[in-house]
């Protein structure tokens, strides 16, 4: 082996091995309380979002080795910010009306779960009765949004 690339493989060895030494904050945490769905839909949601929108991940290998574990962690705490199940039940309602508003367009058009996330998870693809299973529940949302209204109006009087 030539002298150059002996020191060269050598040096991107020591780099990776000090990479592993920047840890990264894996934590999951226990939430206030998931959503109220059907059984389908509480499998499809534990199956495709949970993994990076719950505090229950499940944390592959990767997400153990840098400069991967980086990437992972980052996407699942961007994830977790944007939407997070296990926190559902402390939301407003306002906001649980608006998200569940949007997971219906959002899995439609295949912006999530994203393309990596689901070639690494291929368990995670939704099917066409699965997504169509999310719209209704989507859908469902501003009628639930209506009849709490309606209640809390009732209750007032």
């Amino acid at each position: 082996m030539k002298r150059g690339t002996k020191y060269t493989l050598i040096g991107l060895g020591v780099v990776f091995a000090a990479m592993q030494l920047k840890t990264v904050d894996r934590t999951n945490h226990l939430g206030a309380g998931d959503p109220v769905a059907s059984r389908e839909v509480m499998w499809i949601l534990r199956r495709a979002c949970y993994d990076c929108h719950s505090g229950e991940s499940r944390w592959p290998i990767w997400a153990y080795v840098a400069p991967m574990s980086w990437r992972v962690v980052g996407d699942v705490n961007r994830a977790r910010v944007a939407l997070n199940f296990s926190d559902w039940v402390a939301y407003p309602v306002e906001r649980r009306v608006a998200l569940r508003a949007t997971i219906a367009p959002i899995t439609i058009t295949h912006r999530m779960p994203l393309w990596y996330y689901v070639s690494l998870h291929p368990d995670a693809r939704l099917s066409r009765a699965e997504l169509d299973t999310l719209q209704e529940w989507s859908r469902r949302a501003s009628e639930e949004r209506q009849a709490d209204t309606s209640a809390r109006h009732s209750s007032r009087r």
